[in-house]
């Protein structure tokens, strides 16, 4: 069974969709691309996307789910610049409650990532009861007691009650991926990092859970038990969400860019 079929009233044979295949699952035949590795293919969307006349339509990423990119304007360089500048780690969060939607808006440009040979394979456990966030600061702070780890981190928690571990965000997007999946973890960056870089247009903050990820992320962690991640799941990446308590007026520098052309 093939994936793919051409309209061939519409097709021009330009051959966009068998150079752009980056598993060379098709060839320019004398009426327009023929599949020879059909079972290559990664489902990336490639040779329906690239088509100028809409003649390719593929089993796996259907022309009717995917969306006309004309209509979209494109960001100047300054724009896209600025835009990706002016992301912040958020630390300070208003106790605002935020949307299941906007949430769900988040995760959804969030799994559009790139991913490891387009395997995807991340889900996301999205936690706004902040009385659960308590009870998993709580269990995050007493494993770190058990291995002495951070504690001068820990220490504000214990003896003022201060939030150093989720930063009293009202809500927590866990990234979550298949035991055995080893790409789990580098997927999950990608995502998080969409979710991070969208979150502004939402009016929201986020900020990596880099300490609660110490101990979420391990094998046997009782955050999964807390959560209820499937057993055949592991946590692969956190972030914080919710409406920042500050502005920030001012895109702040970086160290001095480092870099160097490597020539023969």
């Amino acid at each position: 069974m093939n994936l793919t079929s051409v309209n061939k009233e519409k097709c021009i044979r330009c051959g966009f969709c068998v150079n752009v295949c980056p598993e060379q699952v098709f060839i320019l035949g004398e009426d327009g691309p023929e599949e020879v590795c059909p079972e290559n293919c990664l489902a990336c969307g490639h040779c329906v996307a690239v088509c100028p006349k809409e003649a390719m339509d593929n089993i796996k990423t259907p022309l009717a789910n995917q969306v006309s990119a004309k209509k979209f304007p494109k960001l100047s360089p300054e724009e896209a610049g600025n835009f990706l500048r002016s992301r912040r780690s958020i630390r300070s969060y208003k106790e605002t409650p935020v949307s299941r939607e906007k949430l769900i808006d988040l995760v959804n440009i969030a799994h559009f990532s790139p991913s490891g040979h387009n395997l995807q394979g991340i889900s996301y456990s999205i936690i706004d009861d902040r009385k659960l966030l308590d009870q998993a600061v709580k269990l995050v702070a007493e494993e770190f007691e058990k291995d002495n780890l951070l504690s001068e981190f820990i220490k504000p928690y214990r003896e003022k009650g201060i939030d150093t571990i989720l930063r009293g965000a009202p809500c927590l997007i866990l990234a979550t991926a298949d035991i055995n999946f080893l790409r789990g973890r580098e997927n999950s960056i990608f995502s998080l990092t969409y979710l991070e870089l969208y979150a502004p247009t939402l009016g929201l903050g986020s900020c990596w859970a880099g300490v609660f990820e110490r101990i979420a992320c391990r094998d046997n962690s009782p955050l999964l038990t807390l959560f209820n991640i499937p057993k055949d799941k592991k946590i692969t990446g956190a972030v914080m969400v919710g409406y920042p308590k500050y502005t920030y007026p001012r895109l702040v520098d970086r160290n001095p860019l480092e870099f160097t052309f490597v020539d023969r």
